[in-house]
């Protein structure tokens, strides 16, 4: 539907949404038009990435099942992955259940893809600001206002710490540095936790 077109386009801007239905064949071509190189299919089971790639593959390559009847659902149908040829070129993958996939170090991709944060941040009173609850934080007034959409925030937020994660890995000090996070935090909980018992 139009609502749920612009919700996808709302939560991803500058992101092209093409809405096609592999039941029906609506839109696959459009899809087929902009997909190029590797696609992956993501999505809880039973969300029919497989009929979809199927509807790419232009064939019945990959096993479906029915939609539940009690709940209108999708089963879990595909349990080990794929990698098959497109027609046009490029290779499509599908997974068993994958919801996302991982990020390698991409900075400058996600400034580019949060560029409407990245606008905003550029106002905020600090140059390192999290976006957390720094006082003059440009990006907490925009969500706070209605301009940007707290979803895009908790999407850029989740984005910047696996962004970090995957840095971190490549990264000795940064390693090091995560590690001695870990303990300091595990300390005080082993502390708290002691306090807590002599209260009782």
């Amino acid at each position: 539907t139009a609502e749920a077109e612009a919700a996808a386009a709302a939560a991803a801007p500058g992101v092209d949404v093409v809405a096609c239905s592999a039941a029906t064949g609506d839109g696959v071509d459009a899809v087929r038009a902009v997909v190029a190189g590797t696609v992956v299919l993501v999505g809880p089971s039973g969300a029919g990435k497989s009929t979809l790639g199927n509807a790419l593959l232009g064939a019945a390559a990959l096993a479906t099942g029915a939609v539940r009847d009690g709940d209108g659902k999708g089963r879990h149908t595909t349990v080990r992955r794929e990698l098959l040829p497109l027609p046009g070129g490029g290779v499509l993958i599908d997974t068993p259940g994958l919801r996302g996939v991982g990020l390698f170090e991409a900075s400058g991709g996600l400034e580019r893809t949060f560029a409407d944060v990245a606008e905003l941040a550029a106002g905020c009173r600090f140059a390192d600001c999290a976006h957390r609850s720094e006082p003059g934080c440009a990006v907490l007034a925009a969500v706070e206002d209605g301009t940007l959409p707290r979803r895009r925030l908790d999407s850029y937020r989740r984005l910047m710490r696996e962004n970090e994660w995957a840095a971190s890995r490549a990264d000795a000090r940064l390693r090091s540095e995560r590690e001695d996070r870990r303990k300091a935090i595990s300390r005080a909980q082993r502390r708290m936790y002691r306090e807590r018992g002599r209260d009782r």
